[in-house]
């Protein structure tokens, strides 16, 4: 069996392909992209990360090369997932993996700041699984299984499929953070009243006299310094500690990174004024301490609280994954683990549960909801020789039993119809896992607005410390005292120290969160507000973003009871188009009577892949005990309609063949012997979608759907879309927009869990909020009130977010611009440095404050 070239899925036994596109393909939609790929005007071209199995060549070799070009482990090296407690920049991912080269069994660390979440790769040989997160804690940081214990089985981002006592867990740190501010906050209240009513007076010759304090004594005179000498070393150790910590990791892992810069300002300021103390001097800098470690806290805090929308993305991600499936063997059944799964198993699948793994069905017959992997809203009737698709949900009636058997044995409790049992096919992989593998590749691999900032300090931190060294070594070396050229060099590692560069985005971002957020707008991700004024592409799913993504009725032709009966016996059924008629039942006055326990149904009967019927049975209209069969209704596709109650009218044939035409999904009815309507079932246009899609047009708009035919037909004529992509499965999705992002910045507009990677791997991904939580905890943006004309919305909020960042970072830099220079020369000393460091902080916070639209 061959792959496909774009996905790496198993090709059909005739593969697709077509002339002038190299390659065979598993489905139209996927050789659309290709050729969209593949364009002669941007040759070249090939999309990150996809590599010769995506874009061409050999797929099993490349596959195979690309594996051992990732990873260089050996194949039996196993991976697990943990959340990460303490990390507080992107320095942290950096030490994480030296801790993992450090711990024995332990192969590889890859940690991600924006999702707190740490991928290992390790030698169950050499170490148990439950030894991870003991093995890998320390610090500071502590790792966890999501479901707090680690013993479970399976490999990947299932280990994410338990969030049971995570709140708690997950509140620890954002406790200790607040019991640090507080502690820290009452600790400089009793310091600074000391430097404002005394100290600070009396460095300019000012005796102020407020303080009840003898000064014509050394004890009345180091008593109070030596206290407020104490309560600084508190607030330094305590409240500090995470900048210290950070500092210890910067130089550890090799990165020098603001934390480095902040904390050598604090402790160089900490350490003159403690020496300055000792030798008897009163002009101490334990304000300049106490201002640094409080005001980058703070901003730290605020950071921290706008990243926690993000930290939760592996939990959500793996909502559609199995972890145990029901293999049949030669002695009955037993449920085991997926990972134990082997190609050529026997698997027994269900109603009402998810199909485990990627397979065929080899026995039985059932409606598969694919939506949750596909996106699309219609079930597909799957049967021996089919291929059905891990993480999909078999639909029907658990309840319903017929007493028949799937590979002979019948299931305990009596066998439900539509029960399938399907053969483990070649790769043994669920498309579901595959989508979360995905998801985690592309979201780790998206920088962050914090990486500009912490790549100038990567420059910045080695210059201000080289820049304080010689300007204290000039000073020795000129003959000044000692504690003259201690202090010049002090004041310039405090006038450089970044606190308002620490500040400017974490607080712009939460003045465009603010903004944002009164708008119906979540803003997950800092990175939007970097990327989405350069967007030359807006790629849109079809179901569920630009439809509703639900089946509902659009209308009803023919008797007027047809929508009526046809709720009664479709009381009877678990599929989305019963679920509509009945909804539409519900709202309808004249057809709510057909709902209620008095009218029953008997002999219900399934017509696997065509329809329903039975008869409707009533009470007595006069009040008696009496009950009177009301009609035998069968629903259903046309032909069954006919078939059961004879030849259908040439009108309802017309109308049958017009709702069929434009993409809806016609549901004929009939009773009595005779066709009597057709139901119109359609996914419908979101409301706004019009209106969405036009204020793009200035932009390249691209339509992606894994519909064929009419229902994807009828975007292709608007004038504001430029391509649409027809029949294009989940993998394919996520290799188009690779394709569009590989030749300029592109967005994605979706909702399903099968949008998830496309989502992550768009430079800004957008879901609807209504979509699924895969969806929505991928993307960078969700729209909250489910309204499309929200996405321009979001490009406007972004570009005035952007803006500000730009104007607080700007202001950040032209301070030090200004200020280091200053200190170098000797203007400054280390209390008018501080000022100005609180007033260029001040700035920062004031600018941020004003709306961002």
């Amino acid at each position: 069996m061959g792959h496909c070239r774009l996905c790496d899925l198993p090709t059909p036994d005739s593969p697709v392909t077509a002339t002038g596109v190299d390659g065979e393909f598993c489905c139209r939609g996927c050789l659309e992209v290709a050729r969209r790929l593949d364009d002669p005007d941007d040759p070249g071209t090939e999309p990150e990360g996809t590599g010769e199995a995506r874009l061409g060549g050999d797929p099993e070799t490349a596959k195979n090369d690309r594996a051992a070009d990732e990873t260089g482990f050996p194949p039996d090296a196993a991976e697990a997932y943990l959340a990460v407690d303490g990390m507080h920049c992107t320095t942290c991912e950096a030490f994480l993996g030296v801790r993992g080269d450090d711990c024995p069994g332990v192969r590889a660390v890859e940690a991600n700041y924006g999702t707190e979440t740490a991928r290992v790769v390790y030698d169950p040989e050499e170490i148990e699984r439950a030894e991870l997160p003991e093995s890998l804690s320390g610090y500071g940081y502590t790792l966890r299984f999501r479901d707090g214990a680690g013993t479970d089985e399976g490999s990947g981002a299932g280990d994410e499929d338990s969030t049971a006592g995570d709140d708690r867990a997950g509140a620890r740190p954002d406790d200790r953070t607040i019991e640090r501010l507080v502690v820290g906050g009452f600790l400089a209240m009793l310091v600074m009243p000391w430097y404002v009513l005394s100290l600070y007076p009396s460095y300019l010759g000012v005796e102020t006299n407020v303080l009840a304090i003898d000064t014509t004594t050394a004890a009345g005179r180091y008593l109070p310094l030596a206290f407020i000498a104490l309560l600084t070393t508190v607030l330094l150790a305590y409240t500090g500690a995470p900048l210290l910590r950070g500092a210890y990791v910067s130089v550890r892992a090799r990165r020098p990174n603001m934390d480095l810069l902040v904390a050598v300002a604090a402790l160089s300021a900490y350490a003159y004024s403690t020496l300055a103390l000792a030798t008897g001097s009163t002009h101490l800098y334990y304000d300049v301490t106490v201002a640094v470690v409080m005001v980058v806290s703070l901003g730290r805090f605020y950071e921290g609280r706008v990243r926690a929308r993000a930290t939760d993305l592996l939990e959500t991600v793996t909502a559609a994954r199995v972890e145990s499936a029901t293999r049949v063997t030669g002695a009955g059944s037993e449920s085991v683990p997926i990972a134990d799964l082997e190609p050529g198993d026997r698997v027994r699948v269900t109603p009402g549960e998810r199909v485990p793994i990627d397979g065929t069905v080899i026995e039985g017959a059932a409606d598969v909801d694919e939506s949750v992997i596909t996106g699309e809203s219609l079930p597909v009737r799957k049967g021996p020789g089919e291929t059905v698709i891990g993480g999909a949900t078999l639909l029907g009636d658990a309840r319903e039993t017929d007493g028949g058997a799937v590979d002979g044995r019948a299931i305990e409790g009596g066998e439900s119809a539509g029960a399938i049992a399907i053969r483990v096919g070649e790769d043994a992989e669920s498309t579901a896992d595959r989508l979360a593998a995905a998801l985690w590749e592309v979201q780790t691999a998206t920088p962050g607005i914090q990486r500009f900032v912490d790549a100038l300090a990567t420059a910045f931190v080695p210059v201000v410390l080289t820049l304080g060294l010689l300007v204290a070594g000039w000073g020795l070396a000129t003959g000044e005292p000692v504690a003259a050229a201690m202090l010049a060099g002090l004041t310039v590692l405090v006038v450089s120290c970044p606190c308002a560069m620490g500040l400017a985005t974490p607080l712009a971002v939460s003045g465009g969160l603010r903004d944002a957020l009164d708008r119906g707008v979540v803003v997950t991700d800092a990175s939007v507000f970097e990327v989405a004024r350069e967007a030359e592409t807006v790629v849109f799913d079809k179901t569920g973003t630009l439809t509703a993504g639900e089946m509902r009725v659009g209308e009803t032709h023919g008797d007027d009871r047809t929508l009526r009966r046809a709720a009664a016996i479709e009381r009877r059924a678990d599929h989305p188009v019963a679920d509509a008629i009945r909804e539409a039942a519900a709202g309808d006055e004249t057809a709510t009577d057909t709902l209620s326990e008095e009218v029953q149904v008997e002999s219900f009967a399934r017509h696997p892949g065509a329809g329903i019927s039975g008869e409707i049975v009533a009470a007595d209209p006069e009040g008696s005990d009496s009950r009177a069969t009301a009609a035998r209704v069968v629903v259903g596709t046309a032909d069954l309609v006919e078939r059961e109650c004879g030849p259908m009218p040439d009108d309802l044939r017309e109308r049958v063949d017009a709702v069929a035409d434009r993409g809806a999904l016609p549901v004929a009815v009939g009773w009595n012997g005779a066709a009597r309507g057709v139901i119109a079932v359609e996914d419908r246009e979101r409301e706004g979608w019009d209106a969405a899609l036009e204020a793009f047009a200035d932009r390249e708009v691209a339509v992606l759907t894994g519909d064929e035919g009419p229902r994807a037909d009828r975007f292709r004529d608007h004038p504001a879309v430029d391509e649409v992509f027809a029949g294009v499965p989940p993998d394919g999705k996520l290799e188009a927009v690779r394709g569009f992002a590989a030749s300029g910045t592109t967005a994605m507009v979706g909702d399903g869990t099968n949008d998830a990677p496309a989502l992550a791997a768009a430079d800004l991904g957008i879901a609807m909020g209504d979509g699924t939580a895969r969806a929505v905890e991928a993307a960078d943006v969700v729209i909250a009130d489910e309204d499309l004309r929200a996405v321009e919305t979001v490009f406007d909020l972004a570009a005035g977010t952007r803006r500000r960042i730009r104007e607080n970072v700007a202001w950040a830099l032209c301070y030090n611009a200004v200020a280091i220079p200053l200190a170098v020369a000797g203007a400054l000393n280390p209390f008018f440095a501080a000022l100005a460091m609180a007033a260029s902080s001040g700035i920062v916070v004031t600018n941020s404050t004003r709306s961002v639209l």
